[in-house]
C-alpha cells in the first residue's frame, strides 16, 4: 500500500571493470541505471559511451537465419559473464547462417523454376488440339504467327471477314469466356491482319521457345516439374532437419547474444572520466544487502548507496508494493499514471472504493457470483488484468445483492432468509418503492460526499509530504477546501433538517474565511514556505484571475457531488431492467418463460457490468483522482537478470 523506498547508487571504477559491473548489477535483477551525466552540474570532462554494439549484427544475422528456416526464437536460461567468448558465438552464427542461406538460396531458385514451369505449362495447355509442330511453325520466315485468346463474342463475329482469306483463327481450347488459338498472316499483310484482330479484342500471349507439338511440350514440362518438385521437397526436408538438429543450440546462443547485447547497450548510461567510469542508478532499499554482495565481488570499483532525499533534483523510479488483495487494482493506477516517488500510492483507496461502488451499482447476488466466476476464468486462461479486478467486484455485487434482496432479478426470493435471521416479513430495502427511491439517491450523494472529503484528506497528506503548502493547506482540496466544503454541506443539512441553524459566526469562520484562504492560496502558501518572492507580480491581475478560478471551483464542488447520484441511479436502473425482463417473460409460460429470463439475465449482466465498470472508473478518475493525485512518476524497470525462460520486452 505504498511506494517502495529506493536508494541511489553511485559506482566509480576503471573502464576495464565496466562490463563486470553491469553484469553484476544485471544479475541481481534489482538495479535500474540512470543517465549518469544528469547527476553532475559540470560535465565538461565527461564523455558518454556511445559505442557501436558488437553483438547487434551477429544477433540480427541469427534471427534472419532462423526466420529463413521457419523457426521460432525464445530466450532460455543461460549463464554468461564478461569473459564469454564472443568469437565462439560469432563463428557458430556464421556457420549456421551460411548453411541456411545456401539451402534457402537453392530453394528460392527452385521455387522460381517451379513457378516458370507452371506458367509455361499453363500457356501451352491452352493450345492443345491444334495439331501443329510449334518448332516448325516458329521457324517460318515469310509469315507472322500470333498466339493468344479471343473473346467468345469476337470469335462468333469472324464470319464477317470471310471475304478476307487471311483473317483466319485456329482455336485450340475454350472456356465460357475465351477461345485460345493462333492466326497467321503474310509479312506484307501482317499489320492489316493485326488491326482486324485488335478490333476483335484479341489478346496476344508470348509463347516460350519449345520443340514439338503442344501435347509433347506439356508432357515434357510436367515431367520436368515433377523432378524439380522432388528436389524442392528434398531441400525442404534438409532445412527442417537443420532446425531440428540445431534448435537447442540456436536458442542457447540466441539467449546469450540477446543478454550480451542487452548488457552492452546499458553502457550508454555510464559516463567516462579519463580512464574511469561513473555509473549511477537505483535499487529498492529492502534489497540493499543483496546488491552490496553482488558489487563486492567486482574488483577495481568503489560505490556508495545513499538515500535519495539528499538529491532534490532527481526523482527515483516508482515501484508499487501492495498486498495480493489490492495488487490487481494497480492496473487502474498505471492507466492514469504512476505516483511520484514522494506521493502516496492510491492503489488501496482505489481498490476499496472501486469495489464498493461497483457492488452498490451492480447489486445482485446471482449475477455478482457469475461476474466473479467469469473474472476468474478471464484471468486463469487469458491472463486478462481486468479479470482479477472482476473477482472482488463480483463478490461485492453479491453482498449488496443480498442487502437489496435481488437474485438474478428475483426481488423476493430471499424473503425467507430475512424472516429467519431478522424476523422481517420481506427484504428491508425495496429500491423500486417510491418512498425508497429518494432515500437511495440521497444515500448515494452521502457516499459521494464522504469519498470526496477522504480524497481531499489524502491530498492534504500527500501535498504536505512533498512540501506543497499551496495545495495542502490553502488549495481547493487542502485544509481550507475541506473546511469550506464540509462546513457548507453539513450546515445545509443541519439547516434543512432543523437540527441546528446556521449562524453568522458559523458562516464567517467556517465558510467565508476558508473561501478567502483558497482565494489567496498562492501568496499564503509561499509565505508559509518562507519564500522571499511570495507576492504576485500584479495583484490586480492575480485577484481577477483567481475570482474566475474560485467560481469554477464552486461549480466543481457541486458537479462532483452530483456525479455520485449515478450510483443510486444505477441501483434503480438494475431493478428496472430486470423488471422489464420479467414483464416480457410473463407474456409466455413454461420453457419460453425460462428462456426469456435466462437470456434477459445474460444481456443485463453483460451490458450493466460494462456500463458500471466504466462509470465507476469515471468517478475514480474525475471525481477523486483529480483531487489528490498527480501521477507523473516514472516506472521502475531494472536490468533483467536473464535467469528465467522468458522473452525480455523492456530492452535498454
Amino acid at each position: 500500500m505504498a511506494v517502495s523506498k529506493m536508494k541511489l547508487v553511485n559506482i566509480i571504477g576503471h573502464m576495464n571493470a565496466l562490463d563486470a559491473t553491469i553484469f553484476a548489477c544485471g544479475k541481481t535483477g534489482i538495479s535500474q541505471p540512470d543517465e549518469t551525466l544528469t547527476f553532475f552540474s559540470d560535465t565538461t570532462d565527461f564523455t558518454v559511451l556511445n559505442e557501436e554494439n558488437p553483438y547487434t549484427d551477429t544477433l540480427n544475422r541469427l534471427e534472419s537465419a532462423v526466420s529463413r528456416v521457419g523457426g521460432t526464437l525464445k530466450e532460455v536460461r543461460v549463464d554468461i559473464d564478461p569473459d564469454t567468448d564472443r568469437e565462439e558465438l560469432k563463428e557458430y552464427v556464421e556457420g549456421f547462417s551460411k548453411r541456411v542461406v545456401e539451402l534457402t538460396r537453392r530453394r528460392g531458385l527452385l521455387s522460381m523454376r517451379l513457378e516458370q514451369l507452371n506458367k509455361d505449362a499453363e500457356q501451352f495447355e491452352h493450345f492443345l488440339g491444334l495439331g501443329i509442330d510449334l518448332d516448325a511453325i516458329l521457324a517460318c520466315t515469310m509469315i507472322k504467327i500470333r498466339f493468344g485468346r479471343l473473346p467468345r463474342e469476337s470469335f462468333e463475329k469472324l464470319n464477317i471477314y470471310d471475304a478476307n482469306p487471311y483473317v483466319l483463327f485456329f482455336p485450340g481450347t475454350c472456356d465460357d469466356e475465351y477461345y485460345w488459338g493462333v492466326y497467321f498472316a503474310p509479312l506484307a499483310l501482317a499489320n492489316e491482319v493485326d488491326r482486324v484482330f485488335s478490333g476483335l479484342y484479341f489478346e496476344r500471349l508470348r509463347i516460350p521457345a519449345a520443340v514439338g507439338t503442344p501435347e509433347e511440350i506439356v508432357e515434357h514440362l510436367r515431367a520436368e516439374k515433377a523432378e524439380v518438385d522432388k528436389e524442392f521437397k528434398e531441400l525442404d526436408r534438409q532445412i527442417k532437419e537443420i532446425w531440428d538438429e540445431e534448435r537447442d543450440e540456436c536458442l542457447r546462443v540466441y539467449s546469450k547474444l540477446r543478454l550480451l547485447n542487452y548488457y552492452y547497450s546499458a553502457r550508454r548510461y555510464a559516463a567516462k572520466y579519463n580512464d574511469k567510469f561513473i555509473l549511477a542508478g537505483w535499487i529498492p532499499a529492502r534489497d540493499e544487502k543483496k546488491f552490496r554482495l553482488a558489487l563486492d565481488a567486482v574488483d577495481s570499483i568503489e560505490y556508495t548507496i545513499e538515500s535519495p532525499d539528499n538529491d532534490t533534483h532527481h526523482s527515483p523510479p516508482v515501484k508499487l508494493r501492495n498486498p495480493w488483495l489490492f495488487k490487481p487494482f494497480e492496473f487502474f493506477v498505471d492507466m492514469f499514471g504512476l505516483p511520484r516517488y514522494n506521493e502516496i500510492d492510491p492503489t488501496a483507496f482505489v481498490a476499496l472504493t472501486y469495489t464498493l461502488l461497483f457492488g452498490i451499482m451492480f447489486g445482485d447476488l446471482g449475477q455478482g457470483i457469475c461476474v466473479s466466476v467469469i473474472g476468474w476464468l478471464m484471468w486463469k486462461y487469458k491472463k486478462m488484468a481486468i479479470g482479477r479486478i472482476l473477482i472482488p467486484c463480483g463478490i461485492s455485487a453479491a453482498i449488496f445483492g443480498t442487502v437489496f434482496g435481488s437474485v438474478f432479478g428475483f426481488e423476493h426470493v430471499l424473503d425467507p432468509v430475512y424472516h429467519a435471521l431478522l424476523g422481517l416479513k420481506e427484504k428491508p430495502i425495496e429500491v423500486m418503492n417510491p418512498s425508497m427511491t429518494g432515500k437511495v439517491l440521497l444515500a448515494s450523494a452521502g457516499v459521494g460526499l464522504a469519498l470526496i472529503i477522504v480524497a481531499m484528506m489524502l491530498n492534504v497528506y500527500s501535498s504536505i509530504k512533498r512540501r506543497d503548502y499551496v495545495s495542502g493547506v490553502f488549495g481547493p482540496n487542502g485544509i481550507a477546501g475541506i473546511l469550506f466544503y464540509s462546513s457548507l454541506v453539513f450546515g445545509l443539512i443541519g439547516q434543512l433538517s432543523g437540527v441546528f441553524r446556521i449562524s453568522i459566526p458559523y458562516i464567517l469562520l467556517l465558510i467565508v474565511l476558508p473561501l478567502v484562504l483558497v482565494y489567496l492560496r498562492e501568496p499564503l502558501g509561499r509565505l508559509l514556505a518562507r519564500e522571499d518572492d511570495w507576492q504576485p507580480e500584479s495583484w490586480g491581475e492575480y485577484l481577477l484571475q483567481n475570482f474566475f478560478e474560485l467560481f469554477e471551483m464552486l461549480l466543481s464542488y457541486l458537479s462532483n457531488t452530483m456525479s455520485f447520484l449515478r450510483v443510486g441511479a444505477f441501483v434503480l436502473v438494475h431493478a428496472g431492467m430486470m423488471m422489464a425482463v420479467f414483464t416480457l417473460a410473463g407474456l409466455t409460460s413454461g420453457a419460453g418463460y425460462i428462456l426469456i429470463v435466462v437470456i434477459g439475465n445474460i444481456i443485463v449482466m453483460g451490458m450493466e457490468a460494462l456500463l458500471v465498470a466504466i462509470q465507476v472508473m469515471r468517478l475514480e478518475f474525475y471525481e477523486m483522482f483529480s483531487r489528490y493525485y498527480i501521477g507523473d512518476g516514472r516506472p521502475y524497470k531494472p536490468l533483467e537478470s536473464g535467469t528465467g525462460e522468458k522473452v525480455f520486452t523492456d530492452r535498454v
